[in-house]
């Protein structure tokens, strides 16, 4: 956790050292060297902000599977609880039959060769019913172990979230400020003429994949907005989670968790709602409509829009294909 929050503030100082927060006053740059470093200081947050949506799914769905063995481990409590009990009713039951004479008569015998009689004698008692209590505590502390693993990894995760939050309010000054700098390339108004300069989808393709491209392609004009999943605004990958998720498909929220659970393709084979993925370490993402263009929500201060796929600062990564 202290190394994630060393490698957090390291960024966040190289993102304000980029944009220039707290600096003094300089000439205003040209609109070349703006977007320059626009888009320099954003390379630098996204991969916190996809850290953010890792570490924050981990934690829920770890979380999810700590309450599933509560629930599992009570039950196995009670029957543990429920066949102790049986075998204090077999004990009263021996000592109502006239047995328990002779069990303590071995108890109390002198001769210690008497002992594995003893023992044999005890072993036999409501033996079913020991054997299930063994049964049932293996069951339980498999279950206990497991919880407690997770137990612990729910801290660790827990800790990380609780990091990443406190970073949060520097963060945003940090998107404010690149905000107000791409308002001043590209203008406040997000209207769709400009982001969505062709028809969209391009080539209309039914099933699934037509499906979540049409999706995307309605929600042009929705403003960026990090680590949200709609209906107000999106990130790259929720963007592409809620298109899929009008086709009945449910993705994860994580750019390389998208990588990694779906199907490569060739660029020759792409196709609509397919997921086209940037930069070597998988920061950016967008969804396919056709004809060379995606649908993608691209930094803070702007708008989910469309654009060419082959674009020189957004090197593509590769594709993959949601299994439907």
């Amino acid at each position: 956790m202290h190394r994630l929050l060393r490698a957090i503030l390291t960024l966040t100082a190289l993102v304000a050292a980029t944009i220039g927060l707290g600096g003094p006053a300089a000439a205003a740059p040209s609109v070349a060297e703006l977007e320059r470093q626009i888009d320099a200081a954003w390379n630098k947050l996204e991969p916190i902000i996809e850290q953010y949506d890792m570490i924050h799914g981990q934690l829920t769905a770890n979380r999810a599977k700590v309450a599933t063995l509560n629930k599992q481990l009570g039950p196995l409590e009670l029957q543990i609880h429920l066949s102790a009990a049986g075998l204090n009713d077999a004990a009263a039951t021996m000592y109502m039959g006239g047995q328990m004479s002779r069990l303590n008569a071995l108890l109390s015998a002198p001769d210690p060769g008497d002992f594995a009689d003893k023992m044999t004698t005890l072993e036999l008692l409501a033996q079913s019913e020991r054997q299930q209590i063994a049964g049932v505590v293996v069951m339980r502390d498999k279950y206990a172990a497991d919880k407690a693993r997770l137990d612990a990894l729910v801290a660790e995760l827990a800790g990380q979230d609780t990091a990443l939050a406190a970073q949060k309010k520097t963060i945003e000054k940090q998107i404010s400020a690149l905000q107000k700098l791409r308002q001043q390339v590209y203008g406040s108004s997000g209207a769709v003429g400009k982001l969505k300069p062709v028809a969209c989808p391009v080539d209309y393709l039914g099933g699934p994949g037509g499906t979540a491209a049409k999706k995307a392609c309605s929600l042009i004009g929705k403003p960026y907005i990090w680590g949200a999943a709609g209906p107000s605004g999106y990130d790259c990958s929720g963007l592409t989670l809620t298109a899929w998720k009008a086709a009945g498909v449910t993705l994860r929220h994580y750019t390389k968790w998208q990588w990694e659970d779906n199907k490569p393709v060739s660029r020759a084979d792409l196709r609509p709602g397919d997921l086209v993925f940037f930069f070597s370490d998988l920061h950016h993402m967008g969804i396919y409509v056709g004809g060379g263009w995606m649908v993608h929500a691209p930094t803070t201060g702007d708008f989910v829009r469309m654009a060419k796929i082959d674009s020189a600062y957004l090197p593509i990564a590769g594709y993959r294909r949601v299994p439907v």
